[in-house]
C-alpha cells in the first residue's frame, strides 16, 4: 500500500469535509465558547480625544452591554441611534469597543453619529475581539454583574431585538441575586448555540 498517495488524500478529504460543514452553517451557528464564562483579561487605552480606556475589571458590579463596532462598519451605523437612545434614556449602560480601527477614524465617527459609551476602548491590533471571539462587525454581548458573558447579538441590533431579547435578558439579571446561568433566554431571541441569527451582513476586518 502507497501510503505517500494515501495520506495526502486523506488529508484533502478531511479539509474538504471541514469546509462543507462551515458552508452549510448559517452566520447565527457560529459557536461562541465565552457564553456564561467571565470576560477575558483586557486593558485598552482611551480612542482619541476620550479620558477614559476600557478594561475587564471595569464590567463588573451592573449589567452592561458590550458593543464591538468601527467606523468602516456600515451595519454599525445602522444601529447606532438605537445604542445613543439607550444611552439617553438611562435603560442600560453600553460600552464600546473600537475594533481594528484608525484613531482619527473612530473620534470623527463618534463625533458625527453620537457617542453612546460610558467607556470605550480602542483594539486596533484586534487581539481583544479574538479574545471575544468576535467573528465580524457589528457584535453585541450582555454581560452580567460578575463580569460574565450571558448572551451574544450578532449583526446590527433592530428595535424587535431590543425589545423583545436584549432588554428582557437585561431585566431578568438585574432581577436575580445568583448567577447569570439560572436564567431563560426570552424565545424571541432564537438562539442557537447561546446566539441569534444573522440580522444584517456581517463585515470583518483583515
Amino acid at each position: 500500500m502507497n501510503l505517500k498517495f494515501i495520506i495526502p488524500v486523506a488529508l484533502f478529504a478531511a479539509v474538504a469535509g471541514m469546509l462543507g460543514v462551515g458552508l452549510t452553517l448559517k452566520p447565527g451557528d457560529l459557536p461562541s465558547v465565552m457564553i456564561n464564562k467571565p470576560v477575558p483579561e483586557f486593558d485598552l487605552p482611551p480612542l482619541l480625544d476620550r479620558e477614559r480606556g476600557l478594561a475587564n475589571t471595569d464590567l463588573a458590579g451592573e449589567v452592561r452591554l458590550v458593543n464591538f463596532f468601527a467606523s468602516w462598519c456600515f451595519a454599525c451605523r445602522v444601529e447606532h441611534p438605537l445604542l445613543n437612545r439607550l444611552t439617553e434614556d438611562s435603560v442600560v449602560p453600553v460600552y464600546g469597543i473600537n475594533y481594528k480601527d484608525k484613531p482619527e477614524d473612530a473620534k470623527a465617527w463618534l463625533d458625527r453619529f453620537g457617542d453612546p459609551y460610558a467607556r470605550s476602548g480602542a483594539d486596533f491590533p484586534g487581539r481583544v475581539g479574538i479574545d471575544w471571539g468576535v467573528y465580524g462587525l457589528p457584535e453585541t454581548f450582555i454581560v452580567d454583574r460578575e463580569s460574565r458573558i450571558v448572551y451574544r447579538h450578532i449583526g446590527a441590533v433592530s428595535a424587535p431585538d431590543l425589545e423583545d431579547c436584549i432588554l428582557p435578558v437585561v431585566e431578568r439579571l438585574r432581577a436575580l441575586e445568583l448567577a447569570a446561568t439560572s436564567i431563560r433566554l426570552p424565545s424571541a431571541c432564537q438562539r442557537t448555540n447561546q446566539q441569534i441569527d444573522l440580522k444584517s451582513n456581517l463585515q470583518t476586518k483583515s
